[in-house]
């Protein structure tokens, strides 16, 4: 065949006798060069297969990087200093009692989370997140109970910050040694167990006739009382009433009444947050550093920038919280020198520090206030404990 095609190429180009499409020995070599040049029916085909094959494959593709997936994306959201204002608005004003100018910055930090709910991210989202440093790509589980829409998260992320904030008035008084009483309230009930005797709203004052001062507490009475009924004393319209509850056990072995509590204060001063459109308890740490600052003598930073995160109990407790690799990078971004990160998130954040910024490892409010106090004093951050 490759002689062919040669030949049939010099006739085209050589005929000097015959009719036309004959060549120099009168053969019709017309129905050649077509066969040469025209492919076959069965190449055609495959020809034709393979485009259609390409062309679903792509297909594919486009569709695969559009699909919903139960995975989000978390990136940096802005930092807020609690000792300034925003938009004209103290992020944290006191009144009942006597307070301080303050000076520098004690910023909380924020993280975007995208997609998760009925807000589901394609897959082409996801896959610049997993190919972005400075994001994190995590199941939607995670950050999302299965089952929960995107607006009951928020409703449970708006009650946890208004919760988190009556915790760090309550951490920061605890550390300053300021006196104040707390009471535990029936919200709600796991189980029909104890419905009939408790209602929503009923306040917890004592068990088996001793004050219930915490959670701790009353949970130590209850197990101390075994399989025993327990005597509760409740205030319920005003009104100072005495219960019989009974408990059953829980996974872990404690007693239990099933019944959902929250802990509700009584300060001897009043603190408004000026925090709009973020939810969760990761800021109670910091909250809490902005009303001690303000509460004491001194600039307690010193003038100097701190960023951080973190839960706060009212025992002044630092909890790890989720996202911090991103808030690392929203305080570097917003001029932190220095960040305060709950001890039990260090290994989060190890080799995801940006340049230029400290981290200190504070396993408490006193152990953050410590830091700031002795930093902004002119201490080495060295001095401190870290988290690189």
């Amino acid at each position: 065949m490759p002689a062919a095609h040669e030949e049939a190429g010099s006739d085209e180009g050589r005929h000097t006798a015959g009719s036309p499409g004959t060549g120099p020995d009168g053969a019709d070599h017309r129905g050649l060069r077509r066969r040469l040049r025209e492919p076959s029916a069965g190449l055609q085909r495959a020809r034709r297969n393979r485009a259609v094959a390409g062309w679903l494959a792509m297909g594919l593709v486009v569709a695969a990087t559009l699909l919903p997936t139960h995975f989000v994306v978390e990136s940096a959201g802005p930092a807020l200093n609690t000792i300034g204002s925003v938009e004209g608005t103290p992020m944290v004003s006191i009144s009942g009692k006597k307070t301080y100018p303050t000076a520098g910055e004690l910023d909380m930090t924020t993280v975007y989370v995208q997609g998760g709910g009925e807000k589901r991210l394609p897959f082409f989202n996801v896959l610049w997140g997993w190919a972005d440093p400075k994001q994190d790509v995590v199941p939607e589980e995670m950050v999302l109970p299965r089952g929960t829409t995107s607006s009951e998260q928020g409703e449970q992320n708006t009650v946890m910050m208004d919760d988190s904030q009556q915790l760090s008035t309550a951490a920061a008084l605890t550390e300053l040694g300021i006196e104040f009483s707390s009471h535990l309230s029936v919200v709600g009930f796991a189980t029909q167990q104890n419905a009939e005797t408790l209602k929503n709203g009923d306040r917890l004052e004592a068990i088996n006739g001793k004050k219930i001062g915490d959670l701790d507490m009353l949970k130590s009475q209850l197990d101390a009382a075994d399989q025993a009924p327990s005597k509760l004393g409740i205030i319920r319209d005003k009104k100072e009433e005495t219960v019989t509850v009974t408990t059953t056990p829980g996974e872990s072995g404690q007693r239990q009444m099933g019944i959902l509590l929250s802990g509700s204060f009584d300060f001897p001063l009043s603190v408004t947050f000026g925090v709009e459109n973020i939810g969760g308890p990761s800021a109670g740490m910091m909250f809490s550093l902005a009303i001690i600052d303000q509460l004491t003598e001194g600039e307690m930073t010193g003038g100097k920038h701190f960023a951080g995160t973190g839960a706060i109990t009212v025992d002044g407790k630092v909890e790890p919280i989720g996202g911090i690799a991103q808030k690392l990078v929203g305080a570097n971004a917003q001029g932190a020198q220095y960040f305060l990160a709950p001890a039990d998130n260090c290994p989060d954040v190890r080799g995801r520090i940006p340049s230029g910024l400290d981290v200190i490892k504070v396993a408490t409010l006193g152990e953050a206030r410590a830091a700031v106090e002795g930093i902004g004093a002119g201490k080495d951050p060295a001095s401190f404990p870290g988290c690189g």
